[in-house]
């Protein structure tokens, strides 16, 4: 398959980070290694998004510090990105609303065909030719040179949501989307197929057989408009929660499960392993967290009681 063949995917993760850890990052980098090898798609970004303070998850510190570490953990990343879009909003989001935030904006800013979405947006796209005139100054522009590629889709879009940027108190560092924005004129890649999926770990996917804790709707959302890749931890069976659930086995062609040989030591870490190393004072935090997330750490002095 040709690079404008192959599905371009963006990995979208949501969770508490909290704190962010190794195993968070070596998640996104075994999934995007996996679904290279497949041959079918190419990642090209992936975003971290924090859960709402309102979550109400005990021991959860203010998003402020949490978008701050998740912030320096992916600091040298060139495909990871942290937005805040989650943290900003009045009160606790869905991971299916924030999955429908991100598939709306991208589509209105980048133009491509969003696959398997059953229920796409009905905002028009950023910069779309609303009359023959302006169709063909479109056509003229989107000459040859300028046939998107992986590499220049993540480029652009990175450049138009810089565009954008929402001051705002303890956070000014990241960048802001507001999805009602005029980005102007944005460059069309029609040619693309962009698929925004869900990355998790398996802890998440087993949480869709528990009665009650998910919305019947959200999950056919999440998994069969959508699609998830999970990346599976302490050697659990997926195979075996997946048959467990309805929706799960309906979509099963939706679920990627990102399969390794070896049983890497970061498949084990945890935000709740860091917390308890953090307030034993255990040297071995240092494998478990990125060393500026401990100095933020111990110059906030998160995580030091046990009530977090």
């Amino acid at each position: 398959m040709t690079e404008n063949t192959k599905t371009h995917v963006i990995l979208l993760s949501c969770g508490s980070f909290n704190p962010i850890t190794k195993g968070h990052i070596h998640m996104f980098e075994k999934a995007k290694e996996y679904l290279h090898k497949t041959g079918k798609f190419i990642v090209i970004g992936g975003i971290i998004s924090p859960v709402h303070d309102s979550y109400g998850k005990p021991g959860l510190v203010p998003s402020r510090h949490r978008l701050t570490m998740c912030q320096l953990a992916v600091q040298s990343s060139d495909w990871i990105r942290v937005d805040p879009w989650e943290c900003y909003q009045d009160t606790w989001q869905t991971t299916c609303s924030v999955l429908e935030h991100h598939r709306d904006l991208m589509k209105r800013v980048t133009g491509c065909i969003l696959s398997n979405v059953n229920t796409p947006s009905t905002t028009p796209v950023i910069g779309q030719p609303q009359n023959k005139t302006q169709t063909a100054i479109y056509q003229n522009h989107n000459t040859v040179n300028n046939k998107p590629t992986a590499i220049k889709l993540w480029g652009k879009m990175s450049e138009s949501l810089g565009k954008i940027c929402c001051v705002r108190p303890h956070i000014d560092r990241f960048t802001f989307v507001d999805e009602n924005a005029n980005l102007g004129t944005a460059m069309r890649y029609e040619e693309i197929e962009l698929r925004i999926l869900l990355l998790c770990g398996s802890d998440l996917l087993e949480s869709f057989c528990i009665p009650g804790l998910w919305k019947d709707s959200d999950m056919e959302v999440i998994v069969g408009d959508f699609g998830i890749v999970v990346v599976p931890r302490d050697g659990v069976d997926t195979e075996r929660i997946m048959n467990h659930s309805s929706v799960l086995r309906k979509y099963k062609d939706n679920i990627t499960v990102v399969k390794d040989d070896a049983n890497h030591p970061m498949s084990i870490v945890s935000s709740t392993k860091s917390r308890l190393a953090l307030q034993h004072g255990d040297g071995h935090v240092v494998d478990y967290l990125n060393q500026p997330v401990i100095d933020y750490i111990l110059q906030s002095q998160l995580y030091i009681n046990a009530s977090g």
